[in-house]
This record gives C-alpha cells, structure tokens and sequence, in this order.
C-alpha cells in the first residue's frame, strides 16, 4: 500500500486541483457527482471505480485520462496520487469504502444515505477526526430551486411563524425498484426512508429545527423494502413536519406546502436538474437548474395567490463550497453530523410508530 503524501502548502493547493476518485459510476456517480466535477476546475477526476465495461468507457469518455481501478478499495494503492474520495457504491458498502480512504489519508464525500445505522455514522466521523481528515455527505437536495426559495421565504419572514411543512417525494413504480434497490433490506441501507427519505427529513430539520416527536408509518407494500412511508414530525419551535414518501402513487401532490401565521407558498413538481442531467444536459448549459413557468411556486396571504420567482437549483454549489473548505479549512457544506441525526430519526420509524426524542 502506497502511503498518502503530507499535505501541500495553501498555495499549492489553491492552484493545483483537487484529485479526486470516484467509487462507483452508475446514475449517482456519473450523474450527481461526476458531470459536476468535470465542470469545476477546482477538481480533476482521476480514478473512477467500477467492474462494469460500458461504465468504465463512459467514464472514460467523461474524464479523459482517467484510471480506471475495478475494485473501490483499490483506491487505497493511489492514495499518494489523490486528495478526496467519493463513496457513491450501495450503502451497505459505505462504511468498508470511506474507512479506507480516510485510513489512507484522504478526505471523503459520501452520498446519502450515509450509512445504514446511526452508530456506523458516528464511528466514521470519529475516524475521520482521528485521522485529521475532512469527511461530508452529498445532501444535494439543499441545493434544490424550491427548497432555496423556500429558505429565502422563511428567512425574510414572508410567511410568518411557519406552524406546518408538508414535503412530498412521490413516483410511480407499481413493478418495484430496480438494481441493488429492489432487494436491498433496511438493514442495509434499503427502502425508500433510506432512499427518499434521507433527503426529505433533512430538508425538514434544515427548515424547521430539532426533532422532539415522530409518528410514523411505514410499509413495505409489493413485500420487498418498504415502499411508502408518512412521517409526522413535530419540532422544538411547535411547528410539525408532515414527510410523505413513495414509489407507488401515480398522481403526485404539491411537492411542498407550507403554511404560516401570515400566508402560505405551495409548489408543484420536483427540481429541474436531475431530469436534465438524465436527458444528458449538461452543468454549464445555459438555463440549467432555472424552474420552468410550471414549478414555479405560489404564494398566498389570504387573498388570491402570486406566483414567486423561478428559482435555480444549483448541485454545483456543493462542490464549490467544498473546494473552499478543503482548501482553506474552513466549514463544510454539509456536517455528517446532520446526517446522523437524520438517521437516528430513519431508524426510529423503523422501530415503532411513535418516537420521543430525547
């Protein structure tokens, strides 16, 4: 094993990018991660992992010049030649991949879910602090267009005191998932509060606070990993979340409704930039990430409603904000302690229908 080398000057790393592996190029590594990082030239791929041929050649063909490794923890040998490592392999296998290249000296991004347990989340932040190394995850649905008008509203006070959330991801799937999805248990990671739900109920604390109390229905309806799930939950300030999450509906509800004492904004649809980047348009296309007239949200104090602005998701921001902080040490786009306690309320609708956090 080739061990890392010590860390540059902050000049040098201002000026040279940073060399990047990515573990796994299906839809999130190709996708969410790697049409990013080809576009941001703080970044160079340099070693893509995947036993898949039309993978390999896509990646290829995406980042020229590229080693291809088909074993992610393969990236340990290359360590010297790298500076962060992104863990997009099924969640079962998270928690193997990110140890190994923190313990070779890398910084690491992992995708949601973060791990499949509370307590294996905990363990890698640990781990990352023992060994002086920078560790997030991909929450890049902060960076959705309706969630950041979102936070614009609530931040300029447009609604008042916010008192109930109400946040849809709904699909229609009545054949099941496909891949490592569709026979992947909760215990590993598997299922839509795993999947759907580790964005929403982020989304939800970012918005509204601290969880103190959880209702929670979950059900597993084609008999493979749960499929459908409504949680409710209240937070610290009063106000209640109401989660609804689904791969079996075939007419969708407004992705957000949010009321408060002074109006409220509702949204229909979902963020632009994944079913641009599926159709192969790519980040620096003009208008990418825009709203279209339709998803653009409204707005309502009582009397008639006012659309609100096109919003622009931006998924970039995200590696932006973590090129800054790699490289000045300053803060990270996303604390993986967020995401702990995102799954710390996950596991406990898992549990039991009702929670009372302490």
């Amino acid at each position: 094993m080739t061990s890392a080398p010590s860390a540059p000057s902050t000049a040098a790393r201002d000026a040279a990018p940073i060399r990047t592996a990515i573990l796994g190029y299906g839809l999130s590594g190709r996708i969410f991660h790697g049409a990013f990082l080809r576009h941001d030239p703080a970044y160079q791929v340099a070693v893509v992992a995947t036993s898949n041929g039309e993978r390999a050649a896509q990646a290829r063909e995406d980042h020229p010049g590229v080693r291809i490794i088909a074993d992610p923890l393969e990236v340990v040998d290359h360590a010297a030649d790298l500076d962060l490592v992104i863990v997009c392999s099924p969640p079962a296998a998270h928690v193997e991949h990110a140890s190994a290249a923190l313990r070779a000296g890398l910084d690491v991004v992992v995708d949601k879910p973060f791990t499949p347990t509370s307590a294996e989340g905990e363990a890698l932040i640990a781990l990352a602090a023992e060994q002086g190394r920078r560790l997030s995850v991909y929450q890049n649905r902060r960076y959705d267009a309706d969630f950041l008008t979102l936070r614009g509203l609530l931040e300029d006070g447009a609604l008042g005191t916010v008192h109930t959330l109400e946040s849809r991801f709904e699909g229609w799937k009545p054949a099941g998932g496909r891949g490592w999805k569709a026979h992947t248990s909760a215990a590993a990671g598997g299922g839509i509060l795993f999947d759907l739900g580790a964005h929403l109920i982020d989304q939800a604390v970012q918005l509204q606070g601290p969880v103190t109390e959880m209702l929670a229905d979950v059900r597993c309806v084609l008999g493979g990993p749960d499929d459908v799930a409504h949680l409710i939950l209240t937070h610290a300030s009063g106000a209640a979340s109401y989660l609804t999450m689904t791969s079996l509906s075939a007419i969708e509800g407004p992705r957000f409704l949010v009321s408060g004492d002074r109006g409220a904004w509702r949204t229909e649809g979902k963020d632009p930039q994944e079913a641009a980047l599926r159709s192969g348009v790519q980040p620096d296309a003009p208008g990418f990430g825009v709203e279209s007239e339709a998803e653009r949200g409204q707005i309502s104090t009582g009397e008639g409603t006012t659309p609100t602005p096109a919003g622009t998701g931006d998924y970039g921001r995200y590696y932006r904000e973590l090129a800054q902080a790699l490289r000045t040490g300053g803060p990270l786009p996303v604390d993986p302690a967020d995401s702990v306690e995102v799954l710390r309320i996950i596991e406990a609708a898992h549990a039991g229908r009702r929670t009372v956090f302490s």
